[in-house]
């Protein structure tokens, strides 16, 4: 398709002005940043895969009922999607103690939860996304409560979906981040799953080895990010296995 204007540019994605009103062009990128961007990289190929893991997995999730911005893929790196206004709010599932909330709360990193922790960090790079509270979403107007109530019920929609998807294919879902936006439909809005989900925002295990398989390898440095990812593809079925002989990887059309 012929390139459009540019509406924004994010660590790992560019935005563009989409071929419809209400529409916008989702690029992505082979940029990978950890630590609020201090660390920086280029993996080539990155992009491409984020692009068919979370195109994976917004279909499934519309396919249950799970709203989302998601409209098509358009090729290997950019997909379509429906504009909305996105809640300046990152909305966290945690099933096991990793991150953060180890360091915060002291933990030891892989203690199962007794049960899914939903939180909120305020999107603001400049504050590091600070953790926050309902009471202060509410009262300074980034969700009223009637929201915040549908984000939670989504969230945790989503922690079930992804949870037995990667359980199926030998994978722990440790916790993962959304973005949810609000969709305008004439005189109604609905809240919408939006952004993405890819291993960039999950954190992944091997089930019987423990081995990370998200951006965990590149924020500390544990091995080839783009091959942790291919092997999350593979085992999803978005990606082949390769056979003897092949020179690379493949992605399904």
């Amino acid at each position: 398709m012929a390139r459009r204007r540019m509406i924004y540019e994010g660590k790992a994605k560019i935005l563009y002005e989409g071929p419809e009103p209400g529409t916008i062009v989702q690029y992505f990128k082979d940029d990978a940043t950890a630590f609020n961007a201090e660390k920086k990289d280029v993996i080539e190929g990155k992009g491409v895969l984020n692009n068919r893991l979370s195109e994976h997995f917004m279909t499934g999730l519309n396919s249950v009922g799970v709203p989302t911005h998601f409209i098509k893929r358009l090729n290997m790196r950019e997909q379509l999607v429906k504009a909305c206004e996105i809640i300046p709010l990152e909305v966290v599932v945690r099933n096991i103690a990793a991150g953060s909330m180890s360091k915060r709360l002291g933990i030891a990193e892989g203690t199962p939860l007794p049960r899914p922790i939903v939180e909120f960090y305020y999107k603001d790079d400049s504050l590091g996304d600070p953790l926050v509270s309902e009471d202060q979403i509410v009262a300074f107007q980034w969700a009223n409560p009637q929201d915040l109530d549908e984000m939670v019920t989504m969230a945790l929609r989503v922690n079930d979906f992804m949870s037995g998807l990667m359980f199926g294919v030998g994978i722990k879902l440790v916790d993962f981040k959304i973005e949810i936006g609000r969709l305008f439909e004439g005189d109604f809005q609905r809240l919408v799953l939006a952004d993405e989900i890819s291993p960039d925002s999950c954190r992944l295990w091997d089930m019987e080895t423990g081995q990370k398989l998200d951006k965990d390898i590149f924020r500390h440095d544990l091995g080839n990010l783009a091959d942790a990812y291919t092997e999350v593809a593979t085992r999803l079925g978005v990606m082949p296995k390769k056979s003897s002989g092949t020179t690379g990887p493949t992605l399904v059309k």
